[in-house]
C-alpha cells in the first residue's frame, strides 16, 4: 500500500497555523500530522513523497453556497463574468451571437449592474447587435436580466403589462420596457427559453465541478436544488454523477422551498431527500429566498431605502416569505430534520430569519447566507442561537456597485452594518465561507484577501485601496478556518476540513505560504494541486 507524504511546506491544520510541517496520507485519509515524517520508517510501504516547494498545505476549501452547474453553464455559454465595461459586454454578445448563428436563444449571463446608468441596462444595446433572436442574459447576482426587444415580443411584455408580484420591469419614460428584469419579472421571459437538455445540464456540472477543483475547492453546498431563474430542477445531474462517479467532490443539496407554497411542500421535501441522497450527494438541506438584493430595492429592510436626494422613499423592499409563514415553514422543517439555509440581505430579513429560528435544534446546524446588513442588535443572536453566519466576503469592498448603487440609498448609519463579519465572530458566531458564484468568482483566496483587508485584490480605484469598513475585517486564521473546518462543519462532515490522524484527505497545495507574507498579497497565492480522499483532481 502506498502512502503520500506531504512535505517540505508549512500547514494550516483547518483551525490554526502549525509552520513547517508533513502529512501523511494512506488509503484517502490522513495518518499522521507532525513537524516531520520520517521516509524510512514505514516498512511494507510504498511511499510516494508530494514536494510542497515551501508553499502551504491545508484542508481543500469548501464552498458553503454556491451553483456550479449554473456557473458550468455560463462558462459553457455567453459568459460576461470575465468582462467589466458597458461596451465589453456588447461586443462579447455580438461575438458570442456570431460564432453561434444556429443558436435559438442567446443565453448566458454574468453582467455586472455598475456598467450601466443605474445599473439597468436597455435593449437598445443588444438590438444593435441581436435583432433578430431572442437575448436572455441574467446578471451576476441573477436577480435581474438584460433582454432585448425579441424576447420582449416573444413573451408579449409591452407598456400594459403588470408588475408582477415581488417583481419589477424596468420602463423607460413612456412607460414601455426598457430592457431589465428585476426579480420574479425575470420569469415573464425565462418560461418561454428553450428546453435546457440533461446532456447540457451535465455539461455544466462537469465544467463547474473542473473550475471549483482549479481553485482548491473539494468540496460544497449547492445552493439551489430545484427549478428556479430559468433552470430546471439539477438534481437528476447530481444523482447521475453520483452514481457513476464523476462526481468527484462530496456535495449537499439544499432542496428548493417554494414560496408559493407552504407547509404542505416538507412531505414532498423529505421523500426527495430520501431518493436523491447517494454517493457523494446528500440532498440533506432547505433553501429559503428570504429577500432579493438592495441594488434593485429588492432587499428586505427595517427602515425605507433612501432617494437619490438622500430622502425616505416609501418601499422597505419585498419578505418573500412572510415572517409568520417563515416561522412556520423553519419548525416544520427543523421537525423533519432538515437543516435550513436561508438567503437574507437586508436586515429586515435577517431578523426574520432569526426570530424563525428561536427554538430550533442546533444540531441542525442552520444558517443565513449574505449578511450584507445586519442590525447591530442581531449580532449577538447567532452565537446565542448557534445558527451560522455564510459569508460571501468577496463583496465586502467599495466596488462600484456598492459605491453608486448602494451607499446612496442606505445612508451613513445602515452603510456601517456591512458584512460585520468582524463583529459577528467576536460575539461567538460560527463563520462558515462560500462565494455565491457565479454571482462572483469562486476563488476561495479572493474571498479570503478581501475578508482579511477588506479591499479587492488587484482592483483598481477604492476598491483595491482602500478598506470598506477595516473593524469588521478578520484575521488570516478566522478567514481560513471558515472556508475548511467551518464550511465542512455547515455541512456536517466533521472529519473534513481538517488536517487530523483519521479525517478524509481532501487537500488544497498552495503556491506560497500566506502566513509567512503580506496579509496585502494573499490574493496572489495560487492553487498547485487539489486532492479529493488523496487523489489528485487538479494539478497546474
Amino acid at each position: 500500500m502506498t502512502r503520500l507524504v506531504f512535505r517540505n511546506g508549512a500547514l494550516f491544520d483547518g483551525h490554526g497555523y502549525r509552520g513547517a510541517g508533513a502529512v501523511v496520507v494512506e488509503d484517502g485519509r490522513i495518518v499522521e500530522v507532525g513537524p516531520e515524517v520520517d521516509l524510512e520508517a514505514t516498512p511494507g510501504h510504498g511511499v510516494e513523497p508530494v514536494d510542497l516547494g515551501g508553499g502551504l498545505l491545508a484542508p481543500g476549501f469548501v464552498d458553503a453556497h454556491v451553483h456550479p452547474i449554473q456557473g458550468g453553464l455560463e462558462r459553457l455559454r455567453c459568459d460576461l463574468s470575465a468582462h467589466e465595461t458597458r461596451e465589453q459586454y456588447v461586443a462579447a454578445v455580438a461575438a458570442y451571437a456570431a460564432e453561434h448563428p444556429d443558436v435559438e436563444w442567446i443565453l448566458g449571463g454574468g453582467w455586472a449592474m455598475p456598467a450601466f446608468p443605474g445599473g439597468t441596462p436597455t435593449t437598445a444595446d443588444l438590438d444593435a447587435v441581436v435583432p433578430d433572436r431572442p437575448v436572455f442574459l441574467p446578471n451576476r447576482d441573477h436577480h435581474g436580466a438584460w433582454v432585448n426587444s425579441r424576447a420582449l415580443e416573444l413573451a408579449g411584455i409591452d407598456a400594459t403589462t403588470p408588475d408582477p408580484p415581488h417583481g419589477r420591469i424596468e420602463r423607460d419614460a413612456d412607460g414601455r420596457p426598457s430592457g431589465t428584469l428585476h426579480e420574479a419579472a425575470t420569469s415573464l421571459v425565462s418560461r418561454h427559453l428553450p428546453r435546457t437538455t440533461g446532456e447540457d445540464y451535465y455539461a455544466g456540472l462537469m465544467a463547474g465541478q473542473s473550475y471549483l477543483h482549479s481553485l482548491g475547492i473539494t468540496a460544497w453546498q449547492d445552493a439551489i436544488v430545484g427549478a428556479y431563474s430559468g433552470m430546471d430542477d439539477p438534481a437528476s445531474t447530481y444523482a447521475t454523477a453520483a452514481g457513476n462517479g464523476d462526481l468527484r467532490s462530496h456535495v449537499v443539496g439544499a432542496l428548493w422551498w417554494e414560496r408559493r407554497l407552504g407547509v404542505e411542500q416538507v412531505a414532498d421535501l423529505v421523500g426527495r431527500r430520501d431518493t436523491m441522497t447517494g454517493g457523494r450527494f446528500r440532498a440533506t438541506t432547505v433553501k429559503v429566498m428570504q429577500d432579493g438584493v438592495a441594488e434593485n430595492f429588492t432587499a428586505a429592510m427595517i427602515e425605507p431605502y433612501l432617494d437619490h436626494r438622500g430622502h425616505p422613499t416609501d418601499n422597505r423592499g419585498h419578505s418573500f416569505v412572510e415572517a409568520g409563514a417563515l416561522r412556520e415553514a423553519v419548525a416544520a422543517l427543523d421537525a423533519a430534520g432538515f437543516q435550513v439555509h436561508v438567503h437574507a440581505i437586508g436586515d429586515r430579513a435577517t431578523r426574520e430569519a432569526l426570530d424563525a429560528f428561536e427554538g430550533t435544534d442546533p444540531a441542525r446546524r442552520h444558517q443565513i447566507a449574505h449578511l450584507q446588513l445586519v442590525h447591530p442588535d442581531d449580532v449577538p443572536r447567532f452565537g446565542a442561537l448557534g445558527v451560522a453566519a455564510n459569508m460571501q466576503a468577496l463583496w465586502a469592498c467599495l466596488d462600484a456597485q456598492m459605491v453608486d448603487l448602494t451607499l446612496p440609498f442606505l445612508g451613513e448609519q445602515r452603510s456601517g452594518w456591512q458584512y460585520p463579519f468582524g463583529d459577528l465572530h467576536r460575539a461567538g458566531a460560527r463563520l462558515v465561507a462560500g462565494s455565491d458564484w457565479p454571482v462572483s468568482t469562486p476563488d476561495p483566496l479572493a474571498a479570503i484577501h478581501t475578508a482579511v483587508n477588506r479591499t479587492s485584490y488587484g482592483a483598481s480605484g477604492p476598491a483595491g485601496h482602500q478598506p470598506f469598513l477595516p473593524e469588521q475585517a478578520i484575521g488570516l486564521t478566522t478567514a481560513f478556518a471558515a472556508y475548511t473546518s467551518g464550511s465542512a462543519w455547515v455541512n456536517h462532515r466533521d472529519d473534513a476540513g481538517v488536517l487530523e490522524p483519521g479525517a478524509v484527505a481532501d487537500l488544497v497545495v498552495l503556491d506560497r505560504d500566506p502566513f509567512g507574507g503580506d496579509p496585502d498579497e494573499v490574493g496572489a497565492a495560487k492553487v498547485i494541486s487539489t486532492w479529493v480522499d488523496g487523489v489528485p483532481v487538479f494539478e497546474a
